[in-house]
């Protein structure tokens, strides 16, 4: 009788603990009250024992890639380059004993392959003053890639080498990860390829590691505690379903070394760069057209201020879309399109998704007072037009430069210059005069002994206030070395 009803109270308690496990139901038990002072209610955890990374891992490795960037060497003029034009030196070389052979500079990255046909996404200070870029795949193929475009201010770049069939990561919601989610990180540490780390995430919207104060940049990174190193910038951080979730960027350490935190930008942010990269060669970035910060720092000059998360308005720019829906001085905002937002590195995720003429709907705090607005984005000229790409400098001069290799420096005797190595039609340099193999000495009376030498004096006369913008070139034919020939270039179009 006794075996029975045991029998029966067992079937009857593992019936009900079945059903509200079921029903997820929670429940509180007098054991758990008796335990604790504090008022508790208690969860069944939904945990899944032996969670398996073998999936998201095998699908990653074979979309991440390995970047290397080499940089030639540069050889700066050890004098003053504003000094007279000095014919012992431009034939014989500098007074005073030899320069030092600078030797190129190689780095090494990661880049995750985003598409079938070989667009890379890696991080701009990847592949920032590359001269060459190699890409090798986990198969160990190898590419030569070219930079479709770059952008600093998230440090995100865009990639293109020419294959085909390639295996991809899809894009995943950055936006859902949730604290304490597992993630992985895969990319090529201290150049050991095709390596996997996990950790979870630690912080969202994340931005103490940098000291930036430029209101146009983003910073709002995913922090995790998966290791990286040296080498895995620009690789992925992927979730348990196989999915890109950010681009590993940082790390924090005083040693250069994992020391337990590492950061990625967020693919809703990254995904979109790429994006405008791809169809525009330049971001299309939408400005709310406010200046602000925390509203609990506010708040210490400010105790009108009611809630203490958002993002405050302290000020408007010239041409602030936001001033013209509405928005004043004090303002917090707390939600972008019903997505809530903690702080203004949220509210700049949430702007950074967005193109120059879409509009959004702010809901902001007015000192206790909720409001609703709808705001057009501008870009930064405060209008909604579509931002063309630069022109480069040598798609200004209609040419392209090399430097001259210190075997081709001895052949004509000099320590200086810049090969003039094509020449367009209908170019500035062509209009010039300017004959391919030219090596040019002086640029406005400065030395150049890089093609960067080149780009940085026409960046400067490009951008100088005054309407006359003359390039005064200097330099030498190879078959006519005691000759030296003067052209000017006018710059403007």
């Amino acid at each position: 009788m006794v075996l029975i009803v045991a029998v029966i109270s067992f079937i009857t308690s593992f019936g009900a603990v079945t059903y509200l496990v079921k029903n997820n139901k929670n429940i509180r038990s007098a054991l758990l009250e008796e335990s604790t002072p504090f008022k508790q209610s208690m969860r069944l955890a939904n945990y899944t024992s032996g969670i398996d990374f073998t999936y998201a891992a095998e699908q990653a490795i074979h979309a991440v890639v390995h970047i290397r960037a080499v940089q030639r060497a540069q050889t700066s003029a050890r004098r003053a380059d504003s000094r007279e034009f000095d014919p012992y030196e431009f034939f014989f070389g500098e007074r005073g004993g030899q320069q030092r052979t600078p030797q190129p500079r190689t780095g090494f990255g990661s880049g995750v392959i985003i598409s079938t046909d070989g667009y890379i996404i890696t991080n701009n200070h990847v592949i920032e003053r590359a001269n060459e870029i190699e890409v090798s795949l986990n198969d160990n193929r190898t590419f030569t890639a070219k930079v479709i475009g770059a952008d600093s201010d998230t440090d995100i770049a865009l990639l293109k080498i020419e294959a085909s069939d390639l295996r991809t990561l899809p894009f995943g919601d950055s936006e859902q990860l949730k604290i304490g989610e597992w993630v992985l990180a895969v990319g090529n540490p201290l150049n050991l390829k095709s390596t996997v780390t996990a950790g979870i995430v630690s912080a969202k919207g994340r931005s103490e590691i940098t000291n930036e104060r430029d209101s146009t940049k983003i910073v709002s990174y995913i922090q995790t505690d998966a290791a990286v190193n040296r080498g895995n910038s620009g690789g992925a951080l992927v979730n348990t379903m196989g999915e890109l979730v950010g681009i590993n960027t940082a790390l924090y350490s005083e040693t250069g070394s994992f020391a337990g935190y590492s950061f990625a930008v967020p693919i809703s942010i990254a995904g979109k760069v790429v994006a405008d990269l791809k169809e525009f060669g330049v971001v299309q970035r939408a400005m709310l057209g406010i200046i602000g910060g925390s509203p609990q720092e506010a708040k210490r000059d400010d105790d009108k201020i009611k809630v203490l998360e958002g993002a405050y308005v302290s000020e408007f720019p010239e041409n602030s879309s936001a001033k013209a829906a509405g928005l004043e001085v004090g303002d917090v905002i707390t939600a972008v399109n019903g997505v809530s937002i903690k702080s203004f590195n949220e509210l700049q995720e949430q702007i950074s998704k967005f193109r120059p003429g879409d509009k959004v709907r702010l809901d902001v705090d007015r000192y206790g007072t909720a409001r609703n607005f709808t705001v057009e984005l501008r870009n930064a000229q405060g209008n909604t037009d579509v931002v063309e790409k630069t022109k480069t400098i040598a798609e200004v001069l209609g040419a392209t430069f090399q430097a001259l290799t210190d075997a081709r420096k001895r052949e004509l005797n000099i320590n200086y210059g810049v090969e003039v190595s094509v020449v367009n039609r209908n170019g500035k340099v062509s209009d010039a005069s300017i004959r391919r193999g030219f090596i040019i000495m002086t640029v406005n009376d400065q030395r150049v002994s890089t093609p960067e030498d080149i780009n940085k004096i026409v960046s400067s006369i490009l951008e100088n206030a005054s309407e006359d913008k003359w390039m005064f070139v200097r330099g030498i034919y190879p078959n006519d070395r005691n000759r030296v020939q003067r052209y000017a270039i006018d710059l403007v179009d």
